[in-house]
């Protein structure tokens, strides 16, 4: 094992899928990342429970996945946390599901990856006449809006964003001096991904979130990233209109296992 971060997987030597979790993983970085022949065992203390999921990304056969199974167990029982191994078909060994199950993994939660070309984003997001700042770097008022509404650890939710390695935009929409609604972006390698979006409660239904995207896919297309990507959880509808209005559409749906 190692814990080398550096390296890094494009669509020549890797599936899409493949590609796209692993660049989630350098844009929402864990704070302890370690690599097995592919699959990446990560701990992510205080963060979103996903964060912390193992990427099952190598290996084939069945000696294989058992050895890479006992060692990501091993990794999380060290750490005294259960394992979640992310299943995104495309990108994890055919073998695995089976072997999970039969292992008492239980299957947990329906996300939906999503993709959209970055001119087509420009051309159908909305600003409306709101005001929109992007930065480079999080300012204090942008990380309240998202604290206050996915609420959890602001020490560990703020350091996750200072491992951030590549590129990165954050744009704020403002109501007079107030800001509303947030989110963020992480471009590598032609792709700019999009996180952390949040909007307050009274700033809901008028445009806020689409403007924030909008903002977004500015930077990407300065920044070469002339596609884009997000994750949203099929238990959110409304945040999937708000994606699809502006052009993303799923490329694949992915789950997780737990050990029950």
């Amino acid at each position: 094992m190692s814990g080398d971060r550096g390296v890094r997987v494009t669509e020549t030597t890797a599936g899409l899928e493949t590609g796209l979790q692993e660049r989630t993983a350098r844009a929402v970085p864990a704070e302890h990342n370690e690599r097995l022949d592919g699959w990446w065992l990560r701990h992510a203390p205080g963060c979103a429970w996903w964060v912390a999921s193992v990427l099952p990304h190598g290996g084939g056969s069945a000696a294989e996945l058992q050895e890479r199974v006992a060692a990501a167990e091993a990794y999380c029982a060290g750490r005294g946390v259960p394992v979640l191994v992310q299943m995104t078909p495309g990108a994890f060994p055919v073998r695995l599901d089976a072997l999970l199950e039969a292992k008492g993994y239980e299957r947990q939660a329906s996300v939906s990856l999503q993709t959209a070309t970055t001119a087509e984003v420009l051309a159908r997001a909305s600003r409306g006449g709101l005001r929109v700042r992007l930065q480079e770097q999080p300012t204090r008022e942008w990380f309240d809006v998202l604290y206050e509404v996915v609420g959890g650890d602001a020490q560990a939710q703020w350091k996750l964003l200072e491992r951030i390695e590549e590129r990165a935009a954050y744009a704020s929409v403002l109501l007079g001096d107030e800001t509303v609604a947030v989110g963020r972006a992480v471009a590598e390698a032609g792709w700019a991904g999009v996180f952390s979006m949040a909007t307050l409660p009274a700033a809901r239904g008028k445009g806020a979130a689409g403007a924030v995207i909008g903002a977004l896919a500015d930077w990407a297309a300065v920044n070469d990233a002339d596609r884009m990507y997000l994750q949203v959880e099929h238990g959110n509808p409304g945040a999937a209109r708000i994606y699809g209005r502006v052009g993303f559409s799923e490329l694949r749906p992915f789950y997780f296992r737990v050990k029950a």
